[in-house]
């Protein structure tokens, strides 16, 4: 192999073009550097926090991508892209591990740097949210343009399977969703308790609550719907 192969090409700073295409030398610049620390363990505690922050956007850019697909009746390209976007929320939420590794007065050590800093104020966040009301409604125009009600396409899911597998990827999502945000709060709870106000003095109880919040709320609704329709159908007498 030729010597000119390992010089680099691209433009920009960096020893390599792998440097230079992933901006490297940007990126590892983003933690804060040993002498500023106050603890040792804000290096974890920036790398998850930055980590998910990744993740969330790699989500939101594919889920509004699959509802704008979805407001053109492209069913199959939308699956594919929500596919990977529930796979980023297990990533998300799987990291969310490695903050259980530190003692509860440890992270209060931390604490004290954050400011007014919380995870309401987390860009990735907040676009899940509006993505996921974006999504939402482009699953909706898809159904009534099939002239399907919610409960009917899940009776007849074998005659729609794309709107059927479309319907589940999305309650998919909402379920991560809800998995991510429950398991932020049990390590928010693990490390302050559930008597303790956040830093923006919302009661770590509250964040509880707030956690049984669905974002696609009738693709849960749907379900109780069903068994009030199987019972009814086991009950009716035979034609």
């Amino acid at each position: 192999m030729s010597d000119d192969l390992h010089e680099p090409v691209l433009p920009g700073p960096g020893a390599s073009d792998y440097e230079r295409y992933l901006r490297t030398d940007e990126l590892l610049a983003l933690q804060k550097p040993d002498e500023e620390r106050v603890h040792h363990d804000e290096l974890l505690f920036q790398t998850v926090h930055q980590a998910s922050e990744l993740w969330l956007k790699l989500a939101g850019t594919e889920v509004d991508e699959a509802a704008a697909e979805l407001e053109r009746d492209q069913i199959a390209p939308a699956l594919r892209l929500l596919r990977r976007a529930t796979l980023c929320l297990q990533y998300v939420t799987a990291q969310l591990d490695m903050l259980n590794h530190m003692s509860p007065w440890e992270y209060h050590q931390i604490r004290v740097v954050l400011g007014h800093g919380s995870g309401f104020d987390s860009p990735g966040f907040r676009r899940v949210a509006r993505v996921t009301q974006r999504v939402a409604k482009a699953f909706d125009g898809v159904l009534a343009r099939a002239g399907l009600e919610l409960s009917e396409l899940y009776r007849r899911g074998r005659e729609f399977e794309d709107l059927y597998q479309l319907a589940e990827l999305l309650t998919e999502w909402d379920e991560r969703i809800w998995v991510w945000r429950f398991r932020h709060y049990t390590i928010v709870a693990r490390a302050l308790g559930e008597e303790t106000v956040g830093t923006q003095g919302t009661p770590i109880q509250v964040l509880g609550k707030l956690i049984a919040q669905r974002r696609i709320p009738r693709l849960w609704d749907v379900r109780s719907r069903l068994v009030e329709l199987f019972e009814a159908e086991r009950a009716a007498p035979p034609a």
